[in-house]
């Protein structure tokens, strides 16, 4: 129920102050962004975990080592860093619901492409042609929200928009626990991609009731040089690119590195069946929601900063302890899980909006564009040594590199202003 301020001057409206004003101050025009957004970047992380909880399968399927299927999440995370730089690009030359569109599109056409991969080269290279629209998603997805949220709320309202992650990762655990049920394995990983063609449905929604937001086009259409990608690395903007993208590597290489991986430890060593592993993830995932929207209220609070650093330190601590859980104690691994996934989701709300505050509207699809995406390429190669090193550390020995990350994130904040309250220009 919404409650508001009792004391109120005469001819002006009462504060929202609901738990949903962030929502209601959106506007209509607002909101169905928001659906569009939401949707979009839960179905690129539908798209992006079918690889993560089918590479059991295709590791079988077509006799890779550790290294080789690890590589398979940092080409697409690295070829991520091209299209999300382009996508920026495209956002702030031909407009955020045009660029989110065409971002949508190719993601669902290159992740079901991957199902039809008769060798194992095919499926590197479909997947990572995959992460061109992956790449750009989220940033293009931010932005159109950020535009349209009050400096008061954009904290909460860009952390609802993370949220989706958790809602597309439930989905594909879901529709992976039946799959796998109920078709061989040869056969489940195949369906996993054909199952990406969802994302189709959600283009002709945002084509024909999702706009830009009124005044931030009128201010990038009447700015010189907008989608400039050599601006973002001219003086005033150059710091502000480097540590945008240091920060990004860090938070995102600790991130993938367990996305990656996690379901391979369950199963590999803890023995945890199909079944088995959707209810460990279950429990992960849950906690990963919560934080997106706890993250999001706390980056509004305390601030950008303090909300990443805190949860940085959290996330670092909590895989140091949940990768040395003894054997036989399933049971903690489980209730570990909902922390772990609470720390290394929340971190990520202040991101959306930290990153759009920190550019000018002629280039904040540019620079959260490339900052966001180039910080998960260089990050992807953590999942890949983690791949490499797993076959004398152990997956779970080799998933601690993923705290390293996190310590760079919090390193990479002293280089960076506070944006609380900016209001964007």
């Amino acid at each position: 129920m919404s409650t508001t301020q009792t004391h109120v001057k005469q001819g002006e409206l009462p504060e929202d102050t609901g738990a949903f004003a962030w929502l209601r101050a959106l506007g209509p025009r607002g909101r169905r962004a928001f659906g569009g957004a939401f949707g979009g970047y839960a179905l690129d992380s539908y798209d992006y975990f079918t690889l993560p909880l089918s590479m059991v399968a295709i590791s079988a399927y077509f006799s890779l080592d550790n290294g080789q299927t690890g590589l398979l999440t940092t080409v697409t995370l690295v070829v991520s860093a091209v299209g999300g730089a382009v996508a920026g690009i495209l956002a702030d030359r031909i407009g955020r619901v045009k660029a989110l569109m065409i971002t949508v599109i190719t993601y669902a056409v290159f992740t079901v492409l991957c199902g039809f991969a008769p060798n194992y080269e095919t499926l590197m290279v479909f997947r990572a042609l995959q992460g061109l629209g992956f790449g750009g998603e989220w940033a293009v997805g931010a932005i159109l929200v950020a535009e349209y949220a009050s400096a008061k709320h954009r904290g909460r309202t860009l952390g609802a928009v993370q949220s989706a992650w958790a809602a597309g990762w439930a989905l594909a655990v879901i529709v992976y626990t039946l799959v796998f049920q109920f078709l061989d394995a040869d056969t489940a990983w195949r369906v996993m991609f054909w199952t990406g063609a969802l994302p189709a449905l959600l283009v002709i929604y945002v084509r024909r009731n999702v706009s830009d937001a009124p005044e931030a086009a009128e201010r990038r259409h009447a700015s010189v040089g907008r989608g400039s990608f050599t601006t973002i690395f001219k003086k005033d903007l150059l710091r502000t690119t480097f540590f945008a993208t240091l920060l990004s590597t860090g938070v995102q290489g600790g991130y993938y590195t367990l996305a990656t991986w996690v379901p391979t430890y369950l199963k590999t060593e803890r023995g945890l069946t199909v079944v088995g592993t959707g209810g460990y993830l279950t429990f992960l995932i849950s906690g990963s929601f919560i934080g997106y929207l706890t993250g999001g209220y706390l980056t509004d609070r305390i601030g950008r900063k303090k909300n990443i650093a805190l949860f940085a330190v959290l996330s670092a601590i909590g895989i140091l302890v949940y990768t040395n859980i003894p054997s036989g104690a399933n049971g903690l691994l489980l209730v570990l899980g909902f922390p772990l996934g609470f720390f290394m989701s929340a971190i990520f709300s202040g991101f959306g909006s930290f990153l759009s505050e920190l550019y000018p509207t002629a280039v904040r699809g540019t620079g959260q564009g490339f900052t966001y995406n180039s910080g998960r390429a260089v990050g992807a190669f953590l999942p890949t040594l983690v791949g490499f090193l797993s076959d004398t550390w152990g997956v779970g020995g080799a998933l601690v590199l993923g705290a390293a990350g996190y310590g760079l994130a919090v390193v990479a904040l002293f280089g960076l202003p506070e944006t609380r309250g900016r209001e964007l220009l």
